[in-house]
């Protein structure tokens, strides 16, 4: 299960062939297993639930086959027997809504069970409470049955989070001809209606009452709860399923840190974006955070999420809807053939760009009209320094950078800068020359609070519409009339509900109609009189419907839609008829623009991944990890294995880049991780994974204090004032660090059961040795949290009991105070993830003692999404899973035990504040299959439900 990539056979079924002691007061009720907060309608989705068939949410009974919670989102297990009152072929019928499945086992074992009855597979089909006969799959063929024992039954149903939720079984009996509802002697009656099963016929598999939820062994596995499970054996969908190197490339042997010491000089590691001592506002750290770049390409990004989250293409909506990609390509054209798209977009360009927005003021604007998905994340996001402490906010760290090289902007959208140009193999590129900068393409939205007057309305030779595009001539004057008689009041249903359709009112206007521009300006309008005749009232416009924009149509919006909408097109198609036939054309109801199939058109390639900065995007989270040009990523290999070679008279060869990750610092040169795969000539493969530095000829790099400024070696320069690599010092990892997962848990016990899971799974499948689990129970009573430790088959593991609430910080806390050694790595983590096989080497590579923590992003999976099949987004806002030194944990102070006592939230963006200040890098990177499980908070920490209160 850890390795995605790898083997995709079906894991093997556990049926249960031995069924466990039956009593006589077992009867009169059955099992009832009910899996929350999971969507979808079709059985199928239940089995795809990370904790069916052994872990659900509640276990209870039910007195009858027929249930309706009145819940949404949820999934139903009822198992027992049935017991027949006499000899006789029965029919059983089933219906729900949505989708369910009828098994039923030829005697009392669970792994004989078949499927005799269903109502759909997709989660679309449903029934009315009692229709047994809407679909033939609902009815069972007769199956001979007899009183004197007893058959395993199971119920399964699904519920998405629509409809009035139900499910039922209903039965009729045939004896030698006759029927039997209830089981009693009646005569055979064609329109007889199938009949609920009651307590007098069924009883329970086994009791749980006196068991806790991490007592897993008395649950029945039968082929229903297994059938359909995960879809190992099928090609994944998603890209970033797919194979990569890097998901299995910590287990090649690691080259020997000590013969790469000597490949290069020694340098000082102290970049400028580093906030030593530097004071920010409190929750401002995010700000300072910035990304790395990888190579190649880790398809991190949620290409499939994108159809409802499509802000990796951001925007002006205004000019996208317009032009959409078409401003990327250029249109071919015969000679003397003008372009109408060049002329439109002419048309669409100001001269005075002091009237309209940059693009900060427009992004800001725009995201407080237009919210997305990314931005109601931002809800969790804390006010800005200016609005929480009354202090402006405070400045990027003042950064020097050479005249030749571009600063990065700092935008959420996609930098359109030119790019600099990459290191090609150590050759210097030509000299840049001083081009002008291309004309920049102003939206037209007008500043707020900069409305025209309306004389200079009244003066302009057409007055501009909000929203629409200038027309590059003046607009012709039309006469629109109404009809001669109002239509009739009439109505349509709908919902069971009769609503009428009133005439349109038009309002009176005065001047040729140009009030009527002041209207659709939101200008004041002249007073309607309601009372008057609407014949008698001329209405002018200067813009026929052709000429308008569809999301501008006069009359639309609330009020047209209610007022005038059908009158407008009446009048407007008279228009059109008008004009037609006084210009004597014959009359046609539509004008249809022609069609040029035979357009051809040029494009450059666009790799929009590469236009991307290093600021860390806190609004698009569906993008992946930023992308390291190829050239690049060669020219540091090349560099790299040249004084390698050198050092050891040519011993290895590349046989593959495995992975390149970049942190840019414009001022004095870039860091780099390099992960090659390296055949050693005569031996085995080996795997390369350091830390280079590639630093910017002329930069002055300081001592670790950053106090001594002393100019580089002239060792570190090479003859043709090209960047040289050299080894940062204090930047190597330790490859068998020990990793401590630090977890609070409370009443959690189908989570802590799938933690262990995993934990035992990891040491298994990697070898690795050299982690340790430490669980910080707050007194869970659902489970027996130190028996389960115990139990797994751990490398190493400490159980902390504490009194009282739940509380994240303090639970953490206490965890890193129970480290001894200074020198290993703490990872604050959270119960409900999915790790990847390479985590432990994820961990170590990014934390570096005194230098850098890691700050995984992890994704967050959707309702009904599993590793299998995710669908989420990334969590580019959470702090919460965080690796780093325990020495540089206690230096920094901590967990914030004292304001992050009750409730939790935001406690990691404040560590973050303190991490940053002491002078650590914190790593963001996406990790490929690192995903945080969907599940509700309902329930969660001994929170009770309303009945459970009132009843206390």
């Amino acid at each position: 299960m850890l390795f995605p990539g790898g083997a995709r056979k079906p894991p093997p079924l556990n049926l249960t062939h031995q069924t466990l002691p039956w009593r006589e007061e077992f009867k009169g009720q059955v099992n009832l297993h009910v899996f929350e907060d999971w969507c979808g309608g079709a059985v199928g989705h239940l089995r795809r639930n990370l904790h069916f068939p052994l872990f659900p949410h509640t276990r209870t009974t039910v007195t009858k086959l027929a249930v309706s919670p009145k819940w949404k989102n949820y999934g139903l297990r009822i198992f027992g027997f049935i017991h027949p009152a006499r000899d006789g072929d029965i029919q059983f019928s089933v219906a729900s809504d949505d989708n369910s499945e009828f098994w039923l086992s030829l005697d009392e074992s669970p792994a004989a069970a078949q499927l005799v009855a269903f109502v759909g597979k997709t989660g679309s089909e449903w029934t009315a409470p009692g229709e047994f006969t809407k679909f033939s799959s609902q009815v069972s063929k007769p199956r001979r049955l007899m009183a004197s024992r007893r058959y395993y039954f199971e119920l399964l149903h699904k519920q998405d989070d629509k409809g009035s939720d139900h499910v039922e079984v209903g039965f009729w009996t045939t004896v030698h001809g006759m029927v039997l509802p209830h089981f009693r002697w009646r005569a055979f009656l064609p329109g007889l209606k199938f009949e609920i099963i009651g307590p007098a016929h069924i009883s329970l598999y086994t009791d749980e009452s006196s068991l806790k939820m991490d007592h897993v062994a008395h649950v029945p596995q039968s082929p229903a709860s297994h059938v359909g499970g995960y879809p190992l054996h099928e090609e994944p969908s998603v890209d970033m399923l797919q194979p990569d190197p890097r998901d299995t490339f910590f287990l090649t042997p690691r080259m020997e840190p000590l013969s790469l010491e000597n490949v290069l000089e020694p340098c000082a590691y102290a970049p400028t974006y580093v906030l030593k001592d530097f004071p920010i506002a409190r929750y401002q750290g995010l700000q300072f955070v910035y990304l790395s770049f990888i190579y190649p390409n880790d398809h991190t990004r949620l290409t499939h999420m994108e159809t409802d989250n499509k802000c990796f293409y951001r925007e002006s909506p205004l000019y996208l809807e317009r032009f959409g990609f078409y401003k990327y390509m250029k249109m071919d054209k015969e000679e003397g053939e003008e372009d109408e798209e060049e002329v439109q977009r002419r048309a669409f360009l100001f001269l005075n760009p002091d009237d309209f927005l940059d693009d900060e003021e427009e992004q800001e604007l725009l995201d407080n009209l237009e919210p997305t998905d990314g931005a109601l994340q931002q809800s969790r996001r804390p006010p800005t320094p200016a609005a929480s402490t009354g202090t402006p906010a405070t400045p990027t760290p003042p950064t020097s950078s050479p005249p030749d090289e571009q600063t990065p902007r700092h935008s959420r959208a996609l930098n359109w800068a030119p790019r600099p140009l990459p290191l090609f193999l150590g050759r210097a590129p030509p000299p840049r020359t001083v081009e002008k900068s291309p004309s920049k393409v102003y939206v037209t939205r007008v500043r707020p609070g900069r409305r025209p007057s309306p004389r200079a309305l009244r003066d302009s030779p057409w007055p501009p519409f909000p929203g629409v595009f200038l027309r590059p001539k003046p607009l012709p004057r039309v006469q629109l009339r109404v009809p001669p008689h109002p239509p009739r009041t009439q109505g349509y249903r709908t919902g069971g509900k009769v609503t009428e359709l009133r005439p349109p009112v038009r309002a009176q206007t005065t001047q040729g109609g140009r009030e009527g521009h002041l209207h659709g300006q939101g200008l004041p309008e002249p007073t309607v009189d309601l009372n008057s005749s609407v014949e008698t009232q001329p209405v002018t416009s200067f813009l026929s419907l052709s000429q308008v924009s569809r999301p501008q149509l006069p009359g639309e919006g609330e009020e047209g839609e209610e007022d005038g909408a059908p009158g407008d097109e009446a009048t407007s198609e008279d228009s059109e008829e008008e004009e037609e036939q006084a210009a004597g054309r014959p009359l046609g109801r539509w004008r249809e623009d022609a069609i040029d199939w035979q357009r051809t058109f040029s494009v450059g390639a666009m790799d929009f991944e590469l236009l991307r900065s290093d600021w860390n995007d806190l609004r698009c989270n569906v993008s992946g990890n930023l992308q390291l040009p190829e050239a690049e990523a060669v020219d540091v290999v090349a560099q790299y294995m040249e004084r390698l070679n050198a050092r050891h008279g040519g011993r290895f060869s590349l046989l593959r880049i495995v992975n390149v990750e970049k942190r840019r610092d414009s001022a004095r040169g870039s860091r780099f991780l390099l992960e090659l795969e390296l055949q050693e000539r005569g031996g085995g493969r080996q795997r390369l994974s350091e830390y280079v530095f590639l630093r910017l000829p002329g930069a002055r790099v300081g001592d670790e204090d950053g106090e001594s400024p002393e100019p580089p070696p002239a060792a570190s320069i090479r003859p043709d004032s090209r960047p040289e690599l050299c080894r940062p010092l204090h930047l190597a990892w330790r490859q068998d660090v020990m990793v401590h997962f630090i977890v609070p848990v409370k009443n959690q016990a189908r989570w802590v059961v799938q933690f262990l899971a995993d934990m035992t799974a990891l040491r298994v499948h990697t070898g690795d040795s050299h982690f340790n689990i430490i669980l910080v129970d707050f007194e869970s009573e659902d489970m027996d949290v130190e028996r389960a430790l115990r139990a797994a088959q751990l490398p190493r593991y400490q159980y902390l009991r504490r009194t009282g609430n739940f509380e994240r910080s303090a639970g953490l806390q206490a965890g890193v105070d129970a480290v001894e050694d200074p020198s290993s790595i703490v990872f604050l983590c959270d119960l409900h993830i999915h790790f990847p096989p390479n985590i432990l080497d994820s961990i170590r590579k990014h934390c570096v003692e005194g230098k850098l923590a890691f700050a995984p992003v992890v994704m967050r999976l959707g309702c009904g999404s599993s590793p299998w099949d995710p669908h989420g987004y990334w969590e580019v806002n959470g702090f919460g899973l965080f690796g780093i030194y325990k020495s540089d944990f206690d230096r920094v102070g901590g967990m914030n035990t004292e304001e992050f006592r009750d409730q939790w939230g935001g406690e990691d963006w404040e560590l973050l504040d303190r991490v940053l200040q002491a002078g650590l890098e914190v790593e963001r990177l996406r990790l490929r299959h690192f995903y945080h499980h969907y599940h509700s908070k309902r329930g969660m920490w001994a929170t009770r439900s309303r009945k459970g209160a009132r009843a206390q």
